[in-house]
């Protein structure tokens, strides 16, 4: 299939993006250059060990990562203040008619493996609802893909299914069918889809297990499709639901406000070259079946073989046949529900780094346009940073330590890794706080986003309850980052040994960990952490108040892990309100961000009450009358 040729608007905006792209590589590039200048100072003040040398590579290999997150997040957080972040990033929506009728075809396909049926159908039924409640439900079908191979779990798949065809309106639009192998994971499943019902459909949404959409949102989505023939893949931003689980609702809240703006900066300067991240998304079902067929990559697993990650691979096909892949930065009722527990995360995560590590087998493929490549690179980097980031604070505890034997503790320069007496200690701290803040820019400038609209703010519970929510969320991903960075950096060691993650059912309700478990996960953390701190403390103690931060997180990585699973932990920062989702404190009122939410489940917060106040509904009122004022609003 040939796409359309582009219009006079695309090569207008084509050309500003590759401005952009200029812009955002010389911020990036002098971001970087500036950095490893200065750490060369500091490591090449009295000549370069060996010590030194590992330390300056590694950083080397991390900066760049650090530097994309910085400005993609200043340019969103620009972008968000000055009321036109759609605009500036989502041209495509000036063609787009909220009301203009719907004269397409389009699939929901949900694909499902061993997923506890009471919930996946807990969610279908929610979005059925939602779509039916727009009265444009007759251009939708619906398409439970089930890979499912345990037997009582398949037979309450189709004993559910039967009952939902049974009381739903309009029964010839559910579709059930179970694969009697699993053949290529999620993407073999879709690519079976594709070609046994793909010809009847112009659009697809694709949904995980876990999805949970609006009916209007997908009413857009088809909508801004139609209105542009050139768009291959919509991806919209995800948020989570909430949530029961302490370390999800931490971890989502976190997330939701470091990504929003990061999103926006990013889709400033990649243009039709967005991400798709595998769900929540609408595809162009022709163009895909013509130009999406993964390749089965060369050699064994885990680098070999058929491909986990296939989203960001199947932008980069899409685009090389001339689509556009577009994001839409904005916070448009599309949901997902986030691992309930670390061990949890941690799997999901493995299977993404496995994924992302068989790129390197890819970067060569014949076709693809600079960005895909580039995209390629980043999802690389993404986990292989990781590696570097460890690599840098091992290598410079171990020269803390090797040097520090019989040193001065006072002539330690307080930053991690330096030569004693090459630099001025004070310089040295300045150096290790600007990085710490430019890591962890995107989760402020996310926040401040929120502080500095009336609206918002009060939809997080107030400013008081969103800066205690920050500041937990802060501690959190402090905490984590340590023991992830060891995760991640074990695993992709193990890659190169032959180690392979099991591709298994996830749990979305999540348990409470036990000691066993936990430290049969984190042993290895906890050990690390003891070994260097007592390290330290007889060789460089005067490092010690500087390595703090990463001793800590891996020496009480167990009890870590232990706490942020407990059922109690996740009640109490429900009933204190503490790292909210929006939604958990609108459900009273149903409106959020302009438009009707899904009913959620009353248990979402388990042991809190739904919030039914007057206050709480004005709020709600509040935040949709701005939503649909603003810019970002227009989409709504």
């Amino acid at each position: 299939m040939i796409a359309p040729l582009p219009d006079a608007l695309d090569r207008s905006w084509s050309l500003t993006v590759r401005r952009r792209r200029f812009l955002f590589a010389l911020l990036v590039g002098l971001t970087v250059s500036a950095a490893v200048f200065v750490m060369a100072r500091i490591l090449l003040g009295d000549g370069l060990n060996l010590f030194e040398a590992g330390i300056l590579g590694c950083f080397v290999m991390t900066i760049p990562w650090i530097a994309i997150g910085f400005w993609n997040s200043v340019i969103g957080v620009a972008l968000a203040l000055g009321g036109r972040g759609v605009e500036k990033t989502s041209p495509f929506m000036a063609r787009v008619d909220r009301s203009a009728p719907i004269r397409t075809r389009t699939a929901l396909i949900m694909p499902v493996y061993n997923e506890d049926p009471g919930r996946v159908f807990d969610h279908v039924e929610r979005i059925l609802g939602s779509l039916d409640e727009t009265g444009e439900a007759r251009h939708f079908e619906f398409f439970l893909l089930s890979d499912t191979t345990k037997p009582e779990i398949a037979a309450e798949e189709e004993r559910r299914f039967a009952e939902l065809s049974a009381r739903d309106p309009r029964p010839g639009r559910l579709h059930y069918r179970r694969r009697p192998e699993n053949i290529g994971q999620k993407a073999g499943n879709v690519r079976d889809f594709c070609e046994r019902w793909g010809d009847g459909f112009d659009f697809m949404i694709v949904l995980d297990a876990d999805s949970i959409m609006t009916g209007g949102t997908m009413l857009q989505m088809v909508r801004v499709m139609q209105a542009n023939a050139r768009l291959g893949i919509l991806q919209t931003l995800i948020a989570g639901l909430p949530a029961r689980s302490a370390f999800a609702r931490v971890f989502q809240f976190g997330m939701r406000q470091g990504m929003r703006t990061y999103t926006m900066g990013s889709a400033w300067w990649l243009g039709e070259d967005g991400p798709y991240w595998g769900h929540n998304a609408i595809i162009r079902v022709a163009p895909f079946i013509a130009h999406c067929e993964l390749p089965i990559l060369p050699g064994r697993a885990p680098l070999g073989g058929r491909i986990l990650s296939h989203d960001q691979v199947e932008a980069a096909m899409i685009r090389r046949g001339g689509y556009a892949v577009r994001v839409l930065p904005a916070e448009v009722g599309s949901y997902e529900d986030n691992p309930p527990t670390i061990l949890d995360f941690i799997k999901r995560d493995l299977r993404w780094c496995q994924g992302n590590m068989q790129y390197f087998r890819l970067l060569n493929m014949p076709g693809l346009l600079p960005m895909g490549r580039v995209q390629l690179v980043l999802a690389i980097l993404m986990y292989a940073s990781a590696l570097f980031w460890l690599g840098f604070l091992t290598l410079s505890l171990g020269q803390a330590v090797v040097f520090g034997l019989g040193a001065d503790p006072g002539e330690i320069a307080p930053l991690v890794g330096t030569y004693w007496g090459s630099i001025d200690a004070g310089a040295g701290l300045a150096f290790f706080i600007v990085m710490m803040g430019m890591t962890f820019t995107p989760k402020f400038l996310g926040v401040v986003e929120i502080m500095v609209q009336r609206a918002k703010r009060r939809s997080y519970g107030g400013s008081g309850r969103l800066l205690v929510s920050a500041l937990v969320e802060f501690l959190f991903s402090v905490l984590i980052a340590p023991i992830m960075a060891v995760v991640h950096s074990v695993f992709i060691i193990g890659l190169m040994f032959g180690r392979c993650v099991t591709w298994e059912a996830q749990d979305r309700d999540g348990h409470q960990i036990g000691l066993r478990e936990a430290a049969s996960a984190f042993w290895p953390q906890t050990l690390g952490g003891l070994g260097w701190t007592a390290a330290l403390a007889l060789a460089a103690p005067g490092v010690l108040p500087f390595a703090a931060p990463i001793l800590i997180p891996l020496t009480f990585s167990i009890p870590f892990a232990l706490i942020t699973s407990r059922r109690d932990f996740g009640r109490l920062l429900a009933r204190l309100q503490l790292c909210p989702m929006p939604e958990e404190l609108m459900q009273s009122k149903r409106i959020v961000f302009g438009q009707p939410l899904p009913a959620l489940p009353a248990t979402a917060v388990e042991g809190v009450p739904v919030v039914a106040e007057p206050r709480r509904q004005a709020q709600a009122a509040a935040l949709a009358r701005a939503q649909e004022r603003s810019s970002d609003g227009r989409w709504l």
